[in-house]
């Protein structure tokens, strides 16, 4: 435990990038080593500067002891890059995470054929129905299912894996103490008791919008491969999808109606090459069968037609979704109301002028072209603005101001 404290000291310097601190692991080798350094040893390592280097001066451990008291509590396991049964596979991706908070038992990953589901919050019948069905029939046949504990396309696929009495793993974007979104607390609950819960925040932490799209870093990350049910033209799940690229893992995605708004992400993925179409898991888990022979047995695997209650309230409540008028939610951006950073409350006032492209909207907020892309990559992902062809940007919800 002595030494974890010092894992849990370095991943809480906030003003550290990830990208700094492995930086300062590689150096040094062990988070034990950096904290006893001093100022002119951290001005050796690239990528440090004076004032880097002032902020690791600060040797309090207060707060690390205070989430090694609340992991203890809450039954938490600390799994650091140093631990024999880190991932391997999570490792060699870009900027992995130093430590990750564990609930439950976490598989061993690279022995595993672990496939990401993810998806819209949003999910229509058809993207529930269909999340849940290839979830089921790739537990059944020997896969690991990775999600991110999010509603729609998130939890179908958590409760496909959970209904063929398999494991499932769930990615958070906040501490595995907050339940978010807050009606899925059965899920936390029977996800922890059949597998993992997995977070790189510590107890306690909010889910704020900017951690979500660096969660799926790690969703990707774990999996050989990534399989996306339903999309907008921009969404997290695309950004996941994306990632996976990157990290060259290979990407699925389920093809739906020309015309279903949820279906556009999808559909563009396979046109433009990008994802390969899925029709049957056996399109995916073929792939990985003679690497994890001793896993897999892929095969024809039917779901039984019952559901449960939360499921068939799910697709109750998307039937009735698609047959209503949309309304735009209300967002309460005022002072003390909102986990919104400034720049984007600023983006998102200007957009109730109607409709902007976005260079004439990084004019009109007099914000640096970064932070604007950036605030307007979070807000996509939470739904409150939606882009359209052209990267015209529109308000998505009803503000609520002073």
């Amino acid at each position: 435990m002595a030494g974890t404290k010092y894992w849990v000291w370095l991943s809480e310097h906030k003003g550290l990038s990830t990208r700094v601190k492995l930086q300062l692991l590689e150096h040094f080798g062990t988070p034990e080593n950096i904290y006893y350094a001093d100022t002119e040893d951290y001005l050796q390592v690239e990528g440090m500067n004076q004032r880097l280097a002032a902020q690791l001066s600060d040797k309090s451990t207060a707060a690390a002891d205070h989430i090694l008291g609340e992991c203890e509590r809450l039954e938490l396991r600390i799994l650091t890059m140093q631990d024999a049964d880190y991932p391997v596979r999570l490792r060699n991706i870009y900027e992995p995470p130093c430590l990750l908070y564990v609930k439950g038992q976490l598989p061993l990953i690279d022995e595993e054929a672990a496939i990401a589901i993810v998806g819209t919050r949003k999910a229509t019948p058809y993207g529930i129905e269909t999340a849940q069905e290839l979830a089921y029939a790739m537990a059944k046949q020997g896969a690991l299912i990775v999600s991110g504990g999010a509603y729609g396309i998130d939890t179908a696929a958590h409760r496909g894996a959970l209904r063929a009495g398999a494991r499932t793993v769930a990615l958070l974007g906040c501490g595995i103490d907050v339940i978010y979104p807050a009606g899925n607390e059965w899920l936390y609950r029977d996800v922890a008791a059949a597998g993992a819960l997995v977070t790189e925040y510590p107890p306690g932490t909010p889910p704020l919008g900017q951690h979500f799209p660096v969660r799926n870093r790690i969703i990707s990350g774990m999996c050989l491969a990534t399989v996306v049910v339903e999309a907008a033209e921009r969404s997290g799940a695309l950004i996941t999808a994306h990632t996976a690229l990157e990290q060259g893992r290979d990407v699925f995605a389920v093809p739906g109606p020309i015309k279903a708004p949820m279906s556009r992400g999808c559909n563009r993925m396979i046109a433009a090459g990008e994802a390969s179409l899925v029709a049957d898991t056996s399109d995916v888990l073929w792939e990985y069968e003679a690497r994890f022979p001793h896993k897999l047995h892929c095969g024809r695997v039917e779901m039984p037609q019952t559901m449960g209650y939360q499921a068939r309230q799910e697709v109750a409540a998307a039937k009735a979704a698609e047959q209503e008028p949309e309304k735009r939610e209300a967002l309460d951006i005022r002072k003390g109301k909102t986990s919104l950073t400034d720049d984007q409350v600023r983006i998102l006032k200007k957009l109730k002028d109607g409709e902007m492209q976005v260079d004439d909207l990084i004019e009109a907020v007099d914000l640096p072209t970064r932070r604007v892309l950036s605030a307007l990559t979070v807000l996509e992902i939470e739904e409150h603005v939606t882009q359209s062809s052209g990267k015209r940007f529109s308000l998505n919800v009803e503000l609520i101001e002073e």
